[in-house]
């Protein structure tokens, strides 16, 4: 299939709105959050936000497009944080179907890091990841692109990753996928520290039961069919608020 202007247009207008999505859920880390695509039709160039830009301040015109070694593809001056595309870039490699690439730095998902027992099932939502979160052990801040590597091992065939000590990351097809492994990743997080919060001991249904939770999950039509409502939702929602990410 032919891929058009209008494709990457599109494209565009989503990773802006993802951003936008950012900072309206408060996951933003200032200038270090990270959310990228890859070009349609390209295996080597990708979208990403200029370095130094806030999530609020992202829109379809200026994001920047990069190639594999993080420079910038076209004639400007714009750059892109160097440890931020070394993380986007390991899976865009190496999985075809890492269209879109999501890390951020919430306070629940680096509170989760920091737990050794990583992120535990103690709610439905929660549930939905069991035995489906990759780790990745902690080595410093990501500017070395030889660690692509490591990254790619850890991810393994899994969408979501925590990145101990560090923060989340998700993979999708789409923005809107990957938003929603996003979204629903960090909820989990949020849910499982405001359950140790009460400092009760925690109740952990059995492993066949997660097990069975986490397959209705994952089952195909309702999963396709809850990312593409929820992301038109958000649509709607930001288009109320502000609709300049799309510019």
């Amino acid at each position: 299939m032919a891929v058009s202007d209008q494709d990457e247009k599109q494209l565009r207008i989503d990773l802006a709105a993802a951003y936008r999505l950012l900072d309206l859920n408060n996951w933003s880390d200032m200038i270090f959050t990270h959310l990228s695509a890859r070009v349609p039709g390209s295996e080597d160039r990708f979208l990403l936000n200029a370095y130094g830009l806030l999530p609020e301040e992202v829109c379809a015109s200026n994001l920047i497009e990069v190639d594999v070694k993080g420079e910038n593809a076209n004639i400007s001056p714009e750059s892109v944080n160097p440890a931020g595309f070394t993380i986007h870039s390991a899976l865009h490699l190496a999985r075809e179907d890492a269209h879109c690439v999501m890390h951020t730095h919430t306070m629940a998902g680096m509170a989760v890091s920091a737990l050794e027992e990583g992120l535990l099932p103690v709610n439905q939502t929660n549930m939905e990841f069991y035995n489906r979160v990759a780790y990745y052990d902690y080595q410093g801040v990501p500017l070395e692109c030889d660690e692509r590597e490591a990254i790619v091992a850890a991810m393994g065939d899994k969408n979501s990753m925590i990145l101990r000590n560090h923060g989340l990351l998700t993979v999708g097809r789409s923005v809107e996928e990957a938003f929603y492994r996003m979204y629903y990743l960090n909820k989990a997080c949020e849910i499982q520290v405001e359950a140790m919060k009460t400092g009760g001991k925690l109740l952990l249904p059995d492993d066949d039961v997660c097990e069975h939770v986490a397959e209705q999950m994952a089952n195909p039509r309702y999963n396709a069919q809850s990312i593409d409502l929820i992301w038109k939702a958000m649509l709607r929602k930001l288009d109320r608020i502000d609709t300049s990410y799309r510019d």
